[in-house]
């Protein structure tokens, strides 16, 4: 795992080129804290071509360092990430001159074989740069899911990229300033989806996507080279037949994150995504430290389930070494810290045990692998039960909608208020604020608040409904919220996560999927052909497999309504002093939605409550005074 940094000028010379590079890789050491490089290259039109790249040694230790350049034609690579097919994509390139042992120099051969196609052939998480000399270009991309962030902009004349913003800012001279224009999306969506960030003219390079930056014209195109639409189901696909090749694919999918020249570990919560991610990684790979964050408030808290997981497999789990940690309101502690290193706002609870388990791990190792992507893959939040309940709704009997309704709770309310439009439909039941609150809260009329265009997914318009959801989970929410809250803080604590249900195979499976193989919603169950393999192959015991889902997330509005008991930096927001200095939310109305702040009737599976609207002014805040003050 690696931070990469690059500059394509005509203006700098080549040592200032260097000094840039040298700034920007230390400003995402943490990325790379065992070695770093730099190289300038040559460019047609007088264009020098800056890359660099601060290493995470975690294969090929002795000949893997980047970039990475091909003696037979000069091309040159950088990229942050992981290609796990690397031993079968070698294979693919017998009699290319390698001169490496590792995986990310297969990518750049695969590029010279087959041109801007060899991204098809790629399997794992990266952000990277291939410099072409033959053609005359550099092209920047990145993986299907964007598991690895890679972000990019133009600034006096140079074009600049990285795995980070503050080196991208450092590297390219842009001043930090607030986009205006995605301020309400912020605070709708509690994240900014799509290719802009909240930092005025730093972009993200879409997921399944690549850049083209011509070294002759100085002008560059995006293309995706991927659309990931769920809405494909096999009508022949049956339930033992789906157990099986989901089985296969889970499995291929854990062996080839394992390969590493260091140990791997696993991050275990009480689910069963990293449950069953622990329990294939000790049987493929033998004894793994096991690492979770529990909660002193019981209702939230997965150690009992952990441990009890554990102690039914105990002859699975032998020699293993289980790590653990509590995580209480002091965690907002590092809110501050956590925010810096997120460089982007997210309102995210989840962020604080996150952090927590990443700086546990990474004190211990440097790899670890995880559950993320199963629920947004397999349809494993409530919401895709909801939409599922709401199609079949109408077409029922009365008695049986009396029954789904009893089922769902807030199946009529959601009813009287599900919109047609997919986009406005996905974050009804989850909005932050509303376009009055939000008018309110900031001060100003005619805020934009739809969702933004270039994060839309490719949908079937005729498509069910759950799998439109998903398209929208993947698309947006899992790599600019889910997934960039990992990635950044597990490389805060130089830590390398691997995820294996974000595997393009297994996507590419539950495309196929009935949906009722996605969701049963009479039985209220998610993920249902992942839970019925588990259980069938083994990989969990029954109880565990079909265990009802307990959402991961913090107890909110139990810290934030005591305010008096939060750590002073906290305190500082809260009580108005921070926002009144920096003039974007009104203090009035903020400290009224703390006053409001109640922990009666707030749990696990509250979706909005007073106090994440709280929690989203105090992460914007925080995030304001580090990145805009100047």
């Amino acid at each position: 795992m690696c931070g990469i940094s690059g500059i394509i000028t005509k203006a700098l010379n080549t040592d200032e080129v260097l000094a840039r590079l040298e700034r920007m890789g230390a400003l995402q050491r943490h990325r790379g804290p065992d070695d770093r490089r730099e190289q300038v290259f040559d460019g047609p039109e007088g264009r020098r071509i800056g890359l660099g790249l601060v290493r995470l040694s975690i294969l090929d230790l002795e000949t893997g360092m980047q970039p990475i350049v091909c003696p037979a034609d000069s091309s040159a690579i950088v990229c942050n990430g992981q290609v796990y097919n690397y031993v079968e994509l070698r294979r693919e390139m017998a009699g290319q001159p390698f001169v490496s042992r590792g995986d990310i120099e297969t990518a750049l051969h695969a590029y010279r074989k087959k041109g801007l196609d060899f991204l098809n052939d790629l399997n794992g998480m990266y952000g990277g740069a291939i410099y072409d000399p033959v053609n005359g270009r550099v092209v920047l991309f990145r993986d299907r899911f964007g598991i690895k962030p890679l972000y990019y902009t133009t600034h006096e004349g140079n074009f600049v990229f990285a795995s980070e913003i503050k080196p991208l800012l450092a590297g390219s001279g842009r001043p930090a300033r607030l986009n205006e224009a995605r301020l309400a999306t912020f605070f709708t969506y509690r994240y900014v989806p799509g290719e802009q960030t909240l930092f005025d003219g730093v972009l993200r390079l879409p997921p399944a996507s690549f850049l083209i930056y011509d070294l002759h014209t100085g002008k560059y195109e995006i293309r995706r080279y991927w659309n990931y639409q769920p809405d494909r189901p096999d009508p022949a696909m049956n339930p033992e037949t789906a157990q099986e090749t989901f089985y296969d694919l889970f499995s291929d999918a854990v062996r080839i994150r394992l390969r590493s020249d260091v140990e791997v570990g696993a991050l275990v919560s009480g689910g069963i995504d990293s449950s069953a991610v622990a329990s294939q990684t000790v049987s493929l790979r033998g004894p793994a430290r096991l690492f979770t964050i529990s909660f002193e408030e019981t209702v939230y808290d997965e150690l009992a389930e952990v441990k009890a997981f554990l102690g039914t497999n105990r002859q699975r789990f032998a020699g293993c070494e289980h790590i653990f940690q509590k995580c209480d309101r002091r965690m907002l502690e590092r809110l501050p810290g956590i925010v810096e290193s997120l460089e982007e706002p997210i309102s995210l609870g989840t962020v604080l045990p996150t952090d927590q388990v990443c700086e546990l791990a990474g004190s211990r190792l440097k790899v670890v692998v995880t559950g993320e992507g199963a629920d947004e893959i397999f349809a494993g939040y409530r919401k895709f039960l909801l939409e599922a309940a709401a199609h079949a709704y109408p077409t029922l009997a009365p008695a049986d909608q009396a029954e789904l309704a009893a089922t769902y709770p807030e199946l009529l309310s959601y009813l009287a208020i599900r919109d047609r439009d997919p986009a406005k439909r996905y974050i009804q039941s989850e909005l932050l604020f509303d376009a009055p609150s939000l008018e309110r809260l900031l001060g100003r009329s005619g805020l934009d608040t739809a969702f933004p265009a270039d994060a839309l997914p490719a949908i079937d318009p005729a498509g069910h409904p759950v799998n439109t959801a998903i398209a929208f989970e993947c698309r947006a929410r899992l790599p600019d919220y889910v997934i960039l809250r990992l990635d950044k803080l597990s490389m805060r604590h130089s830590l390398e996560t691997r995820t294996p249900f974000l595997d393009f195979r297994l996507a590419e499976f539950a495309a196929r999927l009935p949906v009722g193989l996605k969701v049963d919603m009479a039985a209220g169950m998610e993920k249902v052909v992942c839970r019925q393999a588990f259980d069938r192959f083994g990989v969990l015991d029954r109880e565990t497999a079909f265990r009802k889902k307990k959402p991961f997330t913090i107890p909110m509005a139990d810290w934030l309504s005591e305010p008096d008991r939060l750590p002073e930096p906290i305190q500082e927001v809260v009580r108005g002093e921070m926002t009144a200095r920096q003039g974007i939310v009104d203090p009035a109305i903020f400290k009224r939605l703390v006053e409001n702040i109640t922990s009666d009737d707030i749990g696990p599976h509250t979706l909005v409550s007073e106090a994440d609207r709280v929690f989203a002014v105090i992460v914007f805040t925080l995030w304001y005074d580090r990145f805009m003050r100047e």
